[in-house]
């Protein structure tokens, strides 16, 4: 994909959706690092229900250690490796008193620094919460990156780097949205809807994946 057509890619994505944003539910900065530390292997879906009540108690890292493992276990019980993630919550939240007196660092180094924060962790709260130009490559941006050809790597890492190096302003702040927001609703893992795609014409996918045949009505016809 040439310059132009990386311009262009954006451009569509932003006419699309002018405002892109997170769809994992967080009051602030810590609410936001737990939410996503806990969105791994789960949906934002099912991270939103198990954080709702979770969230109107706890706001603060002091408030989640006084919380303890297995009272936040019963809130997270619904979310895929649970038992591991509460650990790791509590971990992290008792981390950021000890380290930096509660205080979500605006820092990648010192967030991959918290249990069970890894790099694309770090790098959607330095977006979300801090407006850092930052591409958190999750599965869904990974499989758009390689799939279109905007940003082809063998690793989350590689594709990351190829974005940053290919993706112009205006579009970088909300680069990492638009294309995660674009695979989980259009480009797919199993069936990209291309027909409904706006950039399909820039896209390296072939075949492109033709919209669906419109079922037959089952129901005798009325004579």
């Amino acid at each position: 994909m040439n310059k132009a057509d990386v311009v262009e890619f954006y451009a569509r994505l932003a006419a699309d959706n002018p405002h892109p944003e997170t769809e994992l539910a967080a009051g602030n900065p810590f609410q936001l690092v737990v939410a996503v530390a806990l969105s791994a292997q789960s949906t934002d879906v099912g991270v939103n229900k198990a954080t709702r009540l979770l969230f109107e108690d706890v706001k603060t890292p002091e408030q989640m250690v006084a919380l303890g493992v297995e009272a936040l276990k019963t809130h997270i019980k619904t979310i895929g490796l649970f038992n591991t993630k509460a650990k790791n919550v509590i971990a992290l939240s008792q981390k950021l008193i000890d380290d930096h007196d509660g205080v979500v660092p605006n820092d990648r180094a010192a967030l991959e620094q918290l249990p069970g924060v890894g790099r694309k962790t770090a790098n959607v709260v330095l977006n979300v919460a801090f407006g850092a130009e930052t591409f958190a490559v999750d599965t869904h941006i990974f499989r758009v990156g390689n799939r279109t050809g905007l940003a082809r790597g063998k690793t989350p890492l590689a594709v990351e780097l190829k974005l940053d190096k290919a993706t112009p302003q205006p579009f970088r702040l909300h680069a990492h949205h638009w294309l995660i927001l674009h695979g989980r609703y259009v480009c797919k893992a199993r069936t990209p809807e291309c027909w409904r795609c706006s950039v399909a014409d820039l896209c390296a996918f072939k075949p492109k994946t033709p919209a669906p045949k419109p079922r037959a009505d089952p129901r005798p016809a009325r004579e």
